[in-house]
């Protein structure tokens, strides 16, 4: 089994430990995004939807890098620290997945996120 990571800089820098994205097997499995700049890896201003706009603007340039886009995405997973922002990721994802069929998705609140971010986006792709 073949595995092969993708990188871009129009997404934020990932961690040592973790690809952006790793494509395997027809799919690309993308890392959780947070809405960050991609250039200075801080949180962009705004409200939970711009910040949700931005993860997935960010997760768009993280699945051209692997050779796909977001309209080949079949999976999408949302964790929140509330419920309470699903209204605002909601609006965001919209205007994102606009073709039918739209992806599978699980939204699911837990206790904390990383850096204090109020969601999180990851996904799975056709290659």
């Amino acid at each position: 089994m073949t595995r092969i990571a993708s990188f871009t800089s129009k997404a934020p820098a990932p961690a040592p430990f973790m690809s952006q994205s790793v494509t395997c097997n027809g799919f690309v499995f993308a890392s959780g995004s947070l809405g960050l700049n991609p250039e200075s890896g801080e949180f962009i201003a705004g409200s939970t939807y711009d910040r949700a706009r931005q993860s997935l603007q960010n997760l768009a340039a993280v699945l051209e890098s692997a050779g796909t886009s977001l309209s080949k995405v079949i999976k999408v997973n949302i964790f929140l620290s509330k419920m309470d922002y699903i209204m605002e990721v909601n609006k965001a994802y919209a205007e994102f997945f606009v073709s039918d069929p739209k992806p599978a998705r699980s939204c699911v609140a837990v206790a904390e996120l990383p850096k204090g971010a109020e969601m999180e986006i990851e996904l799975v792709a056709e290659a």
